[in-house]
């Protein structure tokens, strides 16, 4: 098993095509085609956690943070993003970073991962994306119908929402001539053919078209296969920025915060006071300060987030309770994302939990 076996299946969680701008997930240190001996998950990548991938044996460390942010001019070690890079180069182990990507997505997201903590039910998204999405129009003999769509739902197309393999067909009559040097699959050349065809639509995320098509070509009973391609303007009510949903009964403050701090293992929460019950609660793992107004609009009961600034909280205004429970606390349990989707795979491989804990704050008690 090469790395970029891990990397493409994990990627089918979150393609890195949803990263925000800002950001560098992917593979940052490594040779794709490098054998994987053993992987590591962590959240941050650290010199430290190096260390512990190479007692381990492990050459491939999945980490949710980037451990390169912005160009680097010199790699000479004189800070801790450069020593982890030197070190880890050194020994040949690849670093890969799956971060806004993962981020922004509904399923197998960050935030609903901390979502089934809480048994949250009835999510959606807080901010949707507007999502570079086209409607895929296939033309196709009656008879190839169903084979076609099961290469279009294969591929990637025809998701909505919680809906998968959504579809849209009209028959008509479709007409071609093939040319006189050709040698076609349907027709004779240099006669005209008149044929009873099914259009197959289905929507489609942009970065699925090249592999789409490729598929659609290899069972396509024509030649050249007649397809549009529209793009649209639709939100994504699957990808985007936060979370939220419902408790499964109503709590007051502090039932809410007993119970986050016991179901996401919490050492410390700030926190707004609200007096009203909370059954609708917001989540955005990691810095949420930009969604507190969106909070206001969706009417959450209560916000999870971190890295909120003293004068963000007087941005509630007492409208909901909002819950500061530290970066490295809302992004922790994204590494059992990590785990599950590899062991699915591969039930037999080496797939280890990052033992050294890499939040630099700590907590006087």
């Amino acid at each position: 098993m090469q790395v970029k076996d891990i990397t493409s299946l994990i990627e089918k969680i979150a393609p890195l095509h949803y990263q925000e701008d800002y950001d560098n997930a992917g593979l940052i240190v490594g040779n794709s085609d490098m054998a994987v001996t053993g992987i590591l998950l962590c959240l941050d990548s650290t010199e430290r956690v190096v260390d512990e991938a190479i007692e381990m044996d492990c050459n491939l460390i999945i980490a949710h943070h980037p451990i390169v942010f912005k160009g680097l001019k010199k790699l000479n070690g004189k800070n801790y993003v450069e020593s982890t890079l030197i070190k880890a180069i050194r020994h040949n182990v690849a670093i890969y970073a799956m971060h806004t990507n993962l981020d922004n997505m509904l399923q197998n997201g960050v935030n609903t991962k901390i979502a089934e903590k809480l048994e949250l039910g009835r999510l959606k998204i807080i901010q949707p994306k507007l999502d570079t999405i086209c409607k895929l129009l296939v033309y196709a003999p009656l008879e190839n119908a169903e084979s076609i769509k099961n290469a279009l739902f294969e591929s990637g197309a025809g998701h909505i929402n919680n809906y998968s393999e959504c579809s849209f067909e009209s028959q008509g009559n479709g007409s071609f001539k093939p040319a006189l040097t050709s040698n076609p699959k349907i027709g004779t050349p240099g006669q005209r053919e008149n044929i009873q065809e099914i259009k197959i639509e289905v929507l489609l995320p942009m970065h699925l078209i090249a592999s789409t098509l490729s598929n659609v070509r290899a069972i396509h009973p024509y030649e050249e296969v007649a397809y549009d391609l529209i793009q649209i303007n639709n939100t994504n009510q699957t990808i985007g920025a936060g979370i939220y949903g419902d408790l499964t009964k109503p709590m007051d403050s502090k039932q809410f915060l007993k119970y986050i701090k016991e179901k996401l293992n919490l050492q410390v929460v700030r926190h707004t006071a609200f007096e009203k019950p909370i059954k609708t609660v917001a989540i955005c793992g990691g810095s949420g300060s930009f969604l507190i107004q969106n909070i206001k609009q969706i009417k959450a009961d209560a916000y999870i987030t971190a890295d909120i600034k003293y004068h963000e909280f007087f941005d509630v205004e007492n409208q909901y309770m909002l819950c500061d429970i530290g970066h490295y606390e809302s992004e922790i349990y994204t590494l059992e994302i990590f785990f599950k989707e590899i062991k699915e795979k591969y039930p037999n491989f080496a797939v280890i939990f990052c033992k050294e804990n890499t939040n630099p704050i700590q907590y006087f008690k």
